[in-house]
């Protein structure tokens, strides 16, 4: 006889909404590696929007990012090239982050590329400039420092109850993150 959670994943297998709720998974936890070469590509992306200033060059970006929040890399081209070919052929020790914070930096990353794109939309070219440049700042602190924006703003809400500290129990104390980080 198989053990409950053997049984409720195999009853899980067959039905609609829990093959829709792992289809839009979110990986936790997520592979520190890959997210600072996700950011790496999304430095380039929005360095030649910044470069070229053509609105084409914002799809990739907005869409990469909402592919992220849905499902990770999974649906994103640049994820699944990060994940699957870039970072197996780095001999390097990999670290796991926790993956709530850092869907919730792309959550931020597709709100400002997105408002980038709405503001070319609407021929605001400086504000699409500085949503891009804030956006490129914030990817390059991730791929050269592991430093994300994103996640230190997710715990800050986490301290001020915004999000419920059950979302994300090992992000409760970013400091031990950053001890872990640096041994």
């Amino acid at each position: 006889m198989p053990a409950n959670s053997e049984l409720s994943d195999r009853i899980c297998r067959y039905t609609i909404a829990c093959m829709r709720a792992r289809l839009f998974e979110f990986p936790n936890p997520v592979n520190e590696t890959s997210a600072r070469l996700v950011a790496a590509g999304v430095v380039v992306q929005g360095v030649a929007y910044l470069v070229f200033r053509q609105w084409w060059l914002l799809l990739p970006l907005v869409y990469g990012f909402l592919a992220r929040v849905l499902s990770g890399p999974r649906f994103s081209p640049l994820g699944q090239f990060v994940t699957r070919v870039v970072t197996p052929r780095l001999h390097v020790e990999h670290q796991f982050v926790a993956g709530p914070p850092k869907r919730f930096a792309q959550g931020v990353g597709l709100a400002f590329s997105g408002g980038a794109l709405l503001a070319t939309a609407f021929g605001s070219a400086t504000v699409s400039a500085g949503l891009v440049a804030a956006l490129v700042l914030a990817a390059t602190l991730e791929s050269a420092f592991a430093f994300c924006l994103g996640c230190m703003v997710f715990n800050r809400l986490m301290r001020w109850g915004l999000i419920p500290a059950g979302i994300c129990d090992d992000c409760n104390d970013v400091n031990r993150r950053f001890a872990a980080a640096s041994s």
